[in-house]
């Protein structure tokens, strides 16, 4: 996009390049066993110990550090110059991508703020704290194995079992410093509206309103202008729309964001004061219309048949934090090349570079919450404060197709039967509707579900024949709760049932491939690229013969420390030719067809 930054951590919103630092690099770090380090101040005195490299955790072998052992307090320290940064009448905002739990923030020893949460962004205005030349940040991260705490696939054990894996601690996404004028563009929500061929906005200005302030947004694609519109500020938050049809051939029209056309619009925010721009931001845009009709799910008008892998975004040195950023994109451009146009992002909210490159290149993205492992008041509290943060903050990205909030009952593990557990995926559900009314919400993933967009389940079958004869058989039983399709869950909590929606199954395979022992897959090991390819063909075919069953996610991306079932190994080599696996994926088999209800 022609506003792309490299490295740049918030690519939906961008300033320039003179308008952050990035913090990433060394940082003085110490552990704390004793729970000391604010009694004895360690905000203005840090203690003589280790270096850490950010963004990795100290879990991590690419920290420095490298000890997977759980330690419940951590804290950094780091000297920095905001330099020209610093002008008058300009906010200084220290943004941290993702801290993991609770993040308090101490600027040349006074206190700046805190944040509760490990996978939502977060920001404190530091202006009145920062003086001229070198300055202290010090950050204190406290994190638990306390399974009501929203965690994903990080263990709340000392050890690593089934697929969970070594937790994460502290900072583990970038921290960078940006400089805001004092008047200046908050936030954009941005909606597109295909049918009508414009994009609502949604902006919130950080300024006195008819104060003679005009906000203008400019609209390109490529180096084509199609939009300008000026209007005044007359209050905090306006809407507007801007008209997006432009010229092809001497026709006009909507240039679409899907897989195998991702189109992208340019658009740039300014603050104007008599006509300069006291604030400018840029950003991007799809056109592209998600929705359900039926048991279909289509995206532009059309049935789309959804050919996900589920991605855990783990890296054998750095974990949870991406090595780089062309890490994210060579994982992209692998799972394009082995047949898929989507990924569940499961159990994670990945890097925002993620995202862009998945707008940039056209891969389609379930967004899913990290799971809580207990159903509990302050489970219930984090949860919804957390999601809600990830929702606003990544709504304006056209690969987001679908949220998913819960999966296989993790955090409500009586929802089968709890009045209360249901009630609160209900609220998640209604919640996130009401702020994003146009995506599917999937509501419990894999079984149980209460209210969904889509139902999906989860059948890690060995056989070809058995998921035919399980599904085009058995399938109306399976929805209507009088057969369980994994042998062990229902497709529906008690008290909820089928109503015509999609249906996806939304994990499947997982076979273990790799000569490590012991290992962890489902179903039995192979042994060679010949026998999983057999297997892998057979069951993914027969998937796609079911023409009731709209979509699919295969299990997984790549292996991740005891778990190897990865179509990648931990190094992201290919265990078998990826052209056979994307002719698999992408061969014709069957048609969608509708349920006929008994």
């Amino acid at each position: 996009m022609k506003h792309y930054i490299p490295a740049y951590p918030r690519p939906q919103f961008v300033r320039g390049p003179d308008s952050w630092l990035n913090l990433n690099g060394p940082w003085d770090f110490a552990f704390d066993s004793k729970n000391e380090g604010i009694s004895a101040a360690w905000f203005n005195a840090f203690p003589r110990g280790k270096n850490i490299l950010l963004p990795f955790t100290y879990e991590t072998p690419q920290s420095g550090i490298g000890d997977p052992a759980p330690h419940s307090t951590v804290w950094y320290h780091r000297l920095f110059s905001p330099g020209a940064l610093k002008q008058g009448g300009c906010r200084l905002v220290l943004h941290f991508e993702g801290s993991d739990y609770l993040t308090m923030l101490w600027v040349n020893g006074r206190f700046a703020g805190s944040h509760e949460g490990g996978y939502a962004r977060f920001s404190f205005d530091i202006t009145h704290l920062v003086k001229e030349g070198d300055n202290d940040i010090t950050v204190r991260v406290e994190d638990s194995l306390d399974p009501a705490q929203p965690r994903g696939k990080q263990r709340w054990k000392d050890e690593s079992y089934s697929c969970w894996y070594i937790q994460t601690t502290g900072i583990w996404k970038t921290v960078w410093l940006e400089r805001v004028p004092g008047e200046h563009i908050q936030g954009v929500k941005m909606t597109p509206v295909l049918s009508g061929g414009f994009l609502e906005i949604e902006s919130e200005i950080e300024a006195e309103p008819c104060s003679g302030l005009d906000l203008e947004v400019s609209v390109t694609l490529g180096d084509i202008p199609i939009t300008r519109l000026t209007l005044p500020v007359t209050k905090k938050r306006m809407t507007l729309r801007a008209d997006v049809h432009s010229p092809l051939a001497g026709e006009w029209r909507v240039h679409a964001w899907a897989p195998e056309h991702p189109r992208l619009y340019d658009i740039v925010f300014r603050l104007l004061r008599d006509g300069a721009a006291v604030d400018e931001a840029a950003s991007y845009f799809g056109m592209r219309d998600i929705r359900i009709e039926g048991t279909n799910v289509l995206l532009n008008g059309a049935p789309l048949y959804q050919r996900l892998i589920l991605d855990q975004g783990y890296w054998k040195n750095s974990h949870l934090t991406p090595p780089d950023e062309e890490a994210l994109v060579a994982d992209i451009d692998k799972i394009l090349a082995m047949g898929y146009n989507g990924v569940r992002k499961h159990q994670k909210i990945e890097d925002e570079r993620f995202l862009y490159w998945c707008d940039v290149k056209g891969l389609l993205v379930w967004s899913e919450m990290a799971a809580a492992y207990e159903y509990n008041d302050r489970a219930v509290t984090d949860f919804t404060r957390e999601w809600m943060e990830i929702v606003r903050q990544h709504y304006n990205h056209p690969s987001i197709i679908t949220w998913t909030a819960f999966n296989e009952s993790w955090g409500v593990p009586q929802i089968k039967t709890s009045r209360a557990q249901q009630h609160f995926t209900e609220a998640i559900y209604h919640l996130t509707k009401s702020y994003d009314p146009f995506r599917p919400v999937i509501v419990n993933d894999g079984w149980e579900h209460t209210v969904s967009d889509i139902i999906t389940l989860h059948d890690y079958e060995e056989r070809g024949e058995n998921f035919l004869d399980r599904y085009l058989e058995h399938l109306e039983d399976i929805l209507d709760n009088r057969l369980f399709h994994n042998l062990s869950k229902s497709a529906f909590a008690n008290g909820y049932g089928y109503q015509g929606q999609p249906v996806i199954l939304s994990e499947f395979g997982g076979i273990a491939f790799d000569s490590r022992e012991p290992g962890w897959g489902y179903g039995n090991k192979v042994k060679t690229p010949e026998e999983f390819l057999k297997r892998f063909e057979a069951i993914t075919t027969a998937i796609k013969k079911i023409d009731i069953i709209c979509g699919y996610c295969y299990t997984q991306v790549s292996d991740v420390q005891q778990e190897i079932n990865g179509l990648l190994d931990e190094d992201r080599n290919f265990k078998v030719d990826p052209g056979i696996l994307k002719e698999i994926n992408e061969r014709q088999v069957g048609n969608f067809r509708r349920i006929r209800r008994k």
